[in-house]
């Protein structure tokens, strides 16, 4: 999913001075107080959704296969992955029983007993936004600090967790497959089954976003203020920033993620991070519909001789990194991030179908209904369930999210997960299954 709530240390707004505070003037009408961000949920958008727009755009179709009990997808040049399939009843998306889901999960499969390192490039992304004359009036971009918290983060270093200690996502995998990779039902040691991250700051992109959005007079961005008027997050047009943010049919460097394909700064074997710092999404023309703060998925290209004509999926993320006390559901630095990264590795190609679940905070309300591996989305919206973990260390605290692990999308009563566990890092954040089996749209079964 999309929106996502963040927040961080490292907050580089620079307003431009002189001749340009005349223009800032300008958009004052775009200015939301920090009281109404905070009575806003943030989340996700699926990555299926923004796919499907991309081919849509791009006049072409993804094509991705997933194979049952494999190693590697067929005809798709790109990250590391294997293949399997669980059983569960339950109906897919027009209401047909199935009892088969196959899955494709980044890395190899856990009976391997290996490890494998998957490079993580990091590409810091600046936002400027335009007033109606195409000058800069507001900047948004993550500056030293924060990407060096970034790559000190739990996502690349070592914390200690229930089943172990290492990197938040391979501490995940052995407690959702720990049945694999022990000895025995749960108990005893485990292999030295692995899936790392390596990684690497590349060089940094500007984007600008326009005053209108293409073709139209509604506004392609805002921003919120604090009490002090001082601007401290922005939102930008779902639609526009998409457009700006995948390259069209033709690849070329003004995109970021053209422009760091072109450059080599990411290639098919990575999973790459985009990371900006206080901008998240709204859907036009209600600043209030907001606010999205990452999804994950790929950008496809087409193959040529050189990797045999596959297909070439650069499996990559969009992460906002959001400073404290934004939202008041208290995600903040690397919770988005950590939302995309889990369901990266979870579901790497988006097309991880599964039985329809249903998770309602029972509190609040908010809920989701969904038929798909996405592990993130089920904890974002249980509010009064902890869905924000907190690692401290000695430069700061992380607040990754917690995600739900495999046996509860399985529907399994009796998770096979280390300690029974359904949900990471946090076991006791999802102590019960959706009810099922659930018809489209999260309707009983008769």
């Amino acid at each position: 999913m999309l929106r996502k709530t963040c927040t961080f240390l490292g907050l580089a707004i620079l307003l431009a001075a002189a001749s340009i505070q005349a223009s800032f003037a300008q958009t004052e009408s775009r200015a939301l107080p920090l009281s109404a961000l905070q009575t806003m949920k943030p989340g996700s958008i699926h990555g299926k959704d923004v796919l499907k727009a991309l081919a849509q755009a791009k006049h072409t179709k993804v094509t991705a296969v997933t194979a049952a009990v494999t190693v590697g997808t067929p005809g798709v040049d790109t990250v590391v992955n294997w293949s399997d399939q669980f059983y569960s009843p339950g109906y897919d998306s027009n209401g047909n029983p199935q009892s088969i889901w196959p899955y494709t999960m980044v890395g190899r499969p856990p009976e391997s007993g290996r490890t494998t390192t998957i490079n993580a490039p990091i590409v810091p992304v600046t936002v400027q936004f335009l007033d109606a004359n195409g000058k800069v009036v507001l900047t948004f971009g993550p500056d030293r600090n924060l990407v060096r918290n970034a790559v000190n983060s739990p996502e690349f270093q070592n914390a200690t967790y229930t089943v172990g200690s290492g990197q938040y996502n391979d501490e995940m995998f052995r407690t959702e497959f720990w049945n694999r990779i022990s000895d025995g039902e749960g108990e005893g040691e485990a292999n030295n089954w692995h899936t790392l991250l390596e990684p690497a700051v590349k060089r940094g992109y500007t984007m600008q976003i326009p005053y209108y959005i293409p073709g139209t007079t509604l506004p392609a961005w805002g921003y919120f203020i604090n009490a002090q008027g001082q601007p401290v997050l922005g939102e930008i047009d779902y639609t526009t920033f998409v457009n700006l943010f995948y390259p069209g049919v033709v690849v070329d460097h003004t995109t970021p993620i053209g422009n760091a394909e072109l450059r080599g700064d990411i290639t098919t074997a990575d999973i790459s991070t985009f990371l900006f710092d206080n901008v998240v999404l709204f859907f036009s023309p209600n600043f209030n519909n907001c606010c999205v703060i990452g999804f994950h998925g790929y950008d496809f290209e087409p193959g040529d001789a050189r990797n045999g004509n596959r297909q070439r999926d650069y499996v990559l993320n969009y992460s906002s990194w959001l400073s404290p006390g934004l939202f008041y559901f208290g995600f903040e630095d690397i919770t988005p991030w950590s939302h995309e990264m889990a369901e990266t590795f979870n579901d790497p190609l988006v097309n991880n179908l599964t039985p329809w679940w249903l998770s309602v905070d029972p509190y609040t309300g908010g809920g989701n209904c969904q038929n798909d591996l996405e592990v993130g989305d089920v904890v974002e919206v249980l509010d009064s369930s902890l869905p924000v973990a907190s690692f401290p260390t000695t430069n700061m605290t992380y607040h990754p999210q917690n995600v739900a692990l495999l046996p509860w999308f399985e529907f399994d009563a009796h998770s096979r997960a280390y300690l029974g566990a359904y949900s990471f890092p946090d076991e006791t954040t999802l102590r019960s299954l959706s009810p099922g089996p659930l018809l489209p749209n999260c309707v009983p079964a008769s």
